[in-house]
């Protein structure tokens, strides 16, 4: 690294939802790099793969990432320059071997899944062959472990742009090493600027690394690069982009708004407008050279955020003693979790460490540890969209045991109400169908149809209800009153299934314990007594709380004369949630997106009560009257009189 007004050492001249998951393998490796000069070494062969069609695992300690986990790290090393001054007899690779030797052995642990690790510049100090005689000893462990890597030029490798011709750091660093290498993907005619294709989370990720001068001629090449893989996600790495403009005297360097810290330099300026910001798949960029560290987010032309990110603790004990940062991405949880360590440090034993040593073992300040909210699917849309699941056929959900099954497609234009009075054909056959009942002095347009969808319902529309209480208004429907359903006691089991979203404007108090599905007829008119027992509720509700918008299943079995009630976490408005309450006979199972929630009584429950009365849909009563009506979407609804597994849910694949 080298701050502001820093002479560059000399060197003489001529030296990348579960849906998007599902649908996110991409064009692999193998693709060719156009442009003049560019050596592309073929395809990344895939990993040997068990019965169960997992990768293979080999023992702790090798290279062996997941390419399909959600989870996965991507490793970063800056600046390592000042373990590296051959010319002074100063050489100390031990931190940088225990940096490489804790990536490779956190590539087998799931919890890490480190895929690949890239070098931001500065390997040395002085540019001397003596010290690459070094660093390549260094590198050889990656290599001999098959690690996947990178490494670039930084100001004190090399002098000059990238058009300067043969150095120590082209002999040591330069493309030839890689020719082993599963991710290398190609460099340009100048073996200074090098495309590196890692697998992750089920797709390919293109990084390029990039010298710390790149030439027109580069940039170029790097566009070539990314148009010919237009569906991966990019990351770019440099020594020179950004650099954080304020205080770096103060410990622990945590001036200045952490997130917006960062500013272009003149090369990085460069990089922008050459590469970054007409490229919409560039999301990342990473680089060292300057320090504190810091980072900010740009607008690229598409409108879209890029993250520049620099990382350099050169300027810490012992020039920064190998320590890596490393990027947690979580594609489930649409983050990337930051953290900074030294696992040189790590290495001793605590009580053995100094207090310098003891400070850089876990670098925590707000620069150092964050996270970075990304939601990847709608990021990568624009060059990568993700197919979207096609509707199913009703018939093809009619599985064994169907009751009931309402959903709301192709029956009304978007945005159009529904009158009092419509019907919503039940499409099991099963003659349980629903009409539509408003609340006196209720607007019209209380009720609608809508194309919004959870993305693994099968049908694509849903009903919209803006109801409430405060006083009771909306639009809600109805089984009839002879309706075969309403008599239904389900002393085999049953499984109810709904999907549902909520908008912001969502208030605990007048919304909440609004109920998606309500059977009528009070507890107290079934002769229900006892425990946690209210005689005016529904004999059956399965309602959002107003406490979190969390979902409840309260019911009154046949076998009892108090309730079974299951509850769920909080959900989130402006998400589709698909849920569904299972009881085989005997105990109550209610889960979120498949997954069983923590209060699930372990309490026998046998059937479901019945007055004989009907049911509703985005209605709730209380005391024998409507108390209050849904506010937000409902969608495919469906109810069976058996039990049903995963494999039969409506997201099943």
């Amino acid at each position: 690294m080298c701050k502001h007004g820093d002479i560059p050492s000399q060197e003489p001249a001529g030296q990348n939802r579960r849906g998007f998951l599902r649908n996110a393998a991409l064009a692999g490796a193998g693709t060719a790099v156009a442009g003049a000069g560019a050596s592309m070494l073929g395809a990344t062969p895939a990993q040997a793969a068990d019965q169960s069609g997992r990768p293979a695992r080999r023992p702790a300690g090798t290279w062996n990432p997941d390419p399909a986990a959600l989870q996965f790290t991507l490793a970063v090393m800056p600046d390592t320059q000042f373990l590296y001054w051959g010319s002074q007899d100063s050489v100390n690779r031990a931190p940088q071997e225990a940096s490489f030797r804790y990536i490779i052995e956190h590539s087998s642990d799931p919890d890490a899944n480190i895929v690949f690790m890239a070098h931001l510049g500065d390997l040395t100090e002085d540019a001397d062959a003596s010290s690459f005689q070094e660093v390549d000893k260094a590198f050889a462990l990656l290599d001999e472990h098959g690690a996947a890597y990178s490494v670039l030029a930084g100001n004190h490798d090399v002098s000059g742009d990238d058009s300067r011709g043969d150095t120590p750091y082209l002999r040591t660093m330069g493309p030839q090493r890689f020719k082993r290498s599963k991710t290398f993907a190609g460099a340009d005619a100048t073996g200074y600027n090098t495309a590196h294709i890692f697998q992750a989370a089920g797709r390919s990720w293109l990084l390029l690394a990039l010298d710390w001068r790149t030439t027109d001629q580069g940039y170029a090449w790097a566009n070539e690069v990314i148009k010919a893989h237009p569906q991966m996600p990019v990351i770019v790495t440099s020594h020179d982009i950004v650099a954080s403009p304020y205080d770096d005297n103060v410990f622990p360097y945590q001036s200045g708004d952490p997130e917006n810290n960062a500013v272009l330099e003149a090369n990085g300026q460069a990089a922008w407008d050459k590469l970054i910001k007409d490229n919409d798949q560039v999301f990342l960029t990473l680089n060292g050279h300057y320090w504190p560290p810091g980072r900010t987010t740009m607008q690229n032309t598409a409108g879209n955020d890029v993250h520049l990110h620099i990382t350099n603790y050169q300027n810490r004990y012992f020039g920064g003693g190998g320590m890596i940062r490393l990027y947690h991405f979580d594609l489930v949880r649409n983050t990337i979790d930051v953290e900074t360590i030294n696992p040189w440090i790590l290495e001793q034993e605590p009580e053995a460490r100094t207090t310098l040593a003891a400070e850089l073992a876990h670098v925590t300040g707000a620069v150092d540890n964050f996270s970075v909210p990304i939601d990847f699917m709608q990021r990568f849309a624009g060059f990568a969209p993700v197919p979207v699941r096609p509707a199913r056929p009703a018939a093809e959900e009619l599985v064994k045991g169907t009751l009931a099954y309402w959903r709301f497609d192709g029956q009304g234009a978007a945005g159009t109400s529904l009158s009092a009075g419509q019907t919503v054909r039940d499409l099991s056959g099963k003659g349980n169908d629903l009409t539509v009942v408003s609340v006196p002095g209720t607007a019209a347009d209380a009720l609608t149809w809508s194309a919004d969808h959870h993305p693994d319902q099968p049908g694509h529309a849903s009903l919209k209800f803006v109801g409430g209480r405060n006083p009771v208004h909306g639009t809600y429907l109805t089984t009839a009153a002879k309706a075969p359903l309403n008599t239904e006691t389900f002393r085999s089991g049953y499984t109810i299934e709904t999907f549902v979203s909520m908008p912001l404007d969502w208030d605990a108090g007048n919304n909440g314990w609004a109920a998606l599905l309500t059977r009528r007829g009070s507890a107290g008119a079934a002769g229900k007594q006892g425990k946690n027992t209210d005689p005016d509720e529904p004999v059956v509700q399965f309602a959002i709380s107003n406490n979190g918008r969390e979902p409840q299943f309260n019911h009154y079995p046949l076998n009892d004369t108090y309730p079974t009630t299951n509850w769920g976490h909080g959900l989130v408005e402006l998400k589709w949630w698909h849920l569904a309450v299972v009881n085989d006979g005997r105990l109550t199972k209610l889960y979120v997106e498949g997954a069983p929630v923590v209060d699930n009584p372990n309490r026998v429950s046998v059937g479901l009560t019945s007055l004989g009365l009907p049911w509703l849909l985005g209605g709730h009563e209380y005391a024998g009257a409507i108390d209050i009506v849904f506010l937000g979407n409902i969608g495919d609804t469906r109810i069976v009189n058996r039990p049903l597994s995963h494999s039969e849910f409506l997201t099943a694949k």
